[in-house]
C-alpha cells in the first residue's frame, strides 16, 4: 500500500492537483466561473455561424460579423483591463458577466443582422469559442499574485484545462439539445434561440459568483505582500541562476505602489522590449486562429459531410476532452524541459495537422486529425501564462495580459473576414493551410527569440551524483556556495 500511496502522491503533485487542492478559496472561485464562462461560448459558437445561416445572411456576412465582433472585443477589452486594477477587478469582472446577459437576451429575441452585430460589438459574444472580452487578463493576472512562482504553472495548466472543459460540455450540450428541440417540433431558429437564453443565464451566474470574490484579488493587496513573498518575480534569470535563489541572494527591491492607470508607454523599458516582441508573434499566429475558429471549423465540416447539430457537437466535444488531457500533462513537462520548450514543442504538430485539415475526404481521418491537433493545440497556453507573468513587473501584469490580449484579438479580427471570402469564392479550404503555415511560423519565432531566456518558472535539470560530488569540491576549494557564484 505504501509505494502506491507514494506514487499517487507523486502524480498528484505531478499534475498541479496538490497545488489546486491547497490553492486559495479566490483561485477555486475564478476557475468555476471560467469553466461556465466557457461552457457559454462553446455551446453559442457550435450553432453561431448556422444561426446566421437559419437568418439567411451570406457567408460574407457570417464573416464581417466575426470579424466586427471582434473588434469590438478589442476595444472593449482594452479599456476595462487598463482600467481594471483602479476601478477594482471583481467590479470589472461583474461587469463582463452583465454584458454576457445582455448579448444573449438580445440574440434570443432579434433576429436584424445590424442589432446583432451591434450587440456582439458592444456585449461579449465569442465568435471562437475562445477567451473574449476583459476576463482572462484580469484572472490570469489575480492568479499570478495568488500563486507562488513554483507553482503557478500548475494552477494556469488547470484554468486552461477547466476552460476545455467548459467548451466540450457546452459544445456536447448544445448539439444534442437542439437537435432534440428540432425532433420534438420546434424550428431550428427557435432552438437556437433557446441556447442564447442559456447562455444569457449564465452571464447572471457568474456575475452572483463573482460577488463572492475576496478582497485579496485586488491589485492593492498583490502591492502589498512583503518583500520576500515578491522576490524573483517579474526578471529574468541567467542561465546558471538557480531556480529559487536562498536567503544569502541580495535582497529584492520594496515592492511599488501600483499606479492609477498603466499604458504601454509607462511600462518600464525590459517589460515593453519584451512585450513588443511577443506581440509581433502573437499577431501571427492569432491571425491564423481568427481564420479557423472553432464555429468556421463547425460551418466546414456541416457543408462538407452534411452532419447533424447532435454528432457535429460530440466530435466537437471529444477535441476538446482531449485537449483538457493535455493541458494537465502541460505544467510537468514544462518543469522538465522549460516553458517556452513547452510553448512550441507542443504547438508546431498541432500546426501542421490544422494545414492538413481539409485534404481528407473521409470522415473518420478528418475527425482523426481535428482530435489530434485539439490535443496539442492548447498545451501551450498555461506554459505561456506562466512565461508572461514571469517576464514582466507585477504590478504591470494585468495591463500587460491585456495590452497582449488586445493585439491577439484585434489580429484575430480579421481573420473569419478573410475565411468568409475565400468560403464565398469556394476555396474554405486554403484558410486551414495558410492559418497552419502561419501558426508554424510563431512557433520558430518564439524558439528563436525566448529559448535562451531564463525565467522564475523553468526549473534546472537536477545535476548527476558525479556532477554534484564534482561540484562540492570546486566549493571546498573556492570558499563559494553554489547560490553565492557569480552568474557566467
Amino acid at each position: 500500500m505504501a509505494p502506491a500511496r507514494g506514487f499517487a502522491q507523486k502524480a498528484a503533485q505531478e499534475l498541479g492537483l496538490t497545488t489546486l487542492v491547497h490553492s486559495p478559496r479566490d483561485i477555486h472561485l475564478l476557475l468555476l466561473t471560467r469553466l461556465i464562462r466557457m461552457f457559454a461560448y462553446g455551446s453559442s459558437t457550435l450553432i453561431l455561424a448556422l444561426f446566421f445561416a437559419a437568418l439567411n445572411h451570406s457567408d460574407a456576412q457570417i464573416g464581417l460579423f466575426m470579424s466586427l465582433t471582434l473588434v469590438g472585443d478589442v476595444l472593449i477589452s482594452l479599456l476595462l483591463t487598463l482600467v481594471a486594477d483602479s476601478l477594482g477587478r471583481r467590479r470589472i469582472l461583474i461587469m463582463g458577466a452583465l454584458l454576457m446577459t445582455f448579448s444573449g437576451a438580445v440574440f434570443a429575441t432579434v433576429g436584424n443582422y445590424w442589432i446583432l452585430l451591434l450587440a456582439a460589438v458592444l456585449g461579449v459574444i465569442s465568435p471562437s469559442g475562445n477567451e473574449i472580452g476583459p476576463f482572462r487578463a484580469v484572472e490570469e493576472s489575480t492568479i499570478a499574485h495568488l500563486s507562488d512562482a513554483s507553482t503557478r504553472s500548475d494552477v494556469f495548466a488547470w484554468y486552461v484545462v477547466f476552460g476545455t472543459l467548459g467548451t466540450a460540455g457546452g459544445a456536447l450540450a448544445c448539439g444534442w439539445v437542439t437537435q432534440g428541440l428540432q425532433a420534438a417540433g420546434w424550428s431550428e431558429l427557435a432552438s437556437f434561440r433557446f441556447v442564447f437564453w442559456v447562455y444569457a443565464g449564465i452571464g447572471l451566474v457568474k456575475a452572483g459568483l463573482s460577488l463572492f470574490l475576496s478582497p485579496a484579488c485586488e491589485a492593492q493587496q498583490a502591492a502589498a505582500k512583503k518583500p520576500e513573498e515578491r522576490e524573483g518575480e517579474g526578471v529574468d534569470l541567467q542561465e546558471q541562476q538557480p531556480f529559487l535563489a536562498d536567503g544569502s541572494a541580495a535582497p529584492p527591491p520594496k515592492p511599488k505602489p501600483v499606479p492609477k492607470r498603466i499604458g504601454i508607454t509607462t511600462l518600464s523599458a525590459k517589460s515593453r522590449a519584451t512585450l513588443i516582441r511577443l506581440c509581433a508573434l502573437f499577431f501571427f499566429d492569432s491571425l491564423a486562429s481568427g481564420m479557423v475558429p472553432n464555429s468556421l471549423i463547425a460551418f466546414f465540416m456541416e457543408r462538407k459531410f452534411n452532419m447533424p447539430q447532435g454528432k457535429l457537437g460530440t466530435i466537437l466535444a471529444t477535441a476538446s476532452f482531449m485537449s483538457s488531457i493535455g493541458n494537465i500533462m502541460a505544467s510537468s513537462i514544462a518543469k522538465r524541459i522549460g516553458l517556452v520548450k513547452t510553448m512550441v514543442f507542443t504547438h508546431l504538430p498541432s500546426a501542421i495537422f490544422l494545414a492538413l485539415f481539409p485534404l481528407p475526404t473521409s470522415l473518420v481521418i478528418t475527425i482523426i486529425l481535428l482530435v489530434a491537433r485539439a490535443s496539442l493545440s492548447s498545451m501551450d497556453q498555461a506554459p505561456r501564462s506562466a512565461f508572461l507573468s514571469a517576464v514582466v513587473l507585477p504590478e504591470e501584469r494585468t495591463a500587460v495580459m491585456g495590452i497582449v490580449n488586445t493585439v491577439k484579438t484585434m489580429s484575430q479580427s480579421s481573420g473569419p473576414l478573410i475565411t468568409g471570402s475565400l468560403a464565398g469564392g469556394g476555396r474554405f479550404w486554403v484558410a486551414f493551410v495558410v492559418a497552419g503555415a502561419l501558426k508554424a511560423s510563431y512557433d520558430v519565432g518564439m524558439l528563436t527569440m525566448f529559448v535562451g531566456m531564463k525565467i522564475e518558472g523553468d526549473r534546472k535539470p537536477e545535476p548527476t551524483e558525479e556532477e554534484a560530488e564534482h561540484e562540492s569540491d570546486d566549493d571546498s576549494l573556492t570558499g563559494d556556495a553554489p547560490a553565492n557564484r557569480s552568474r557566467s
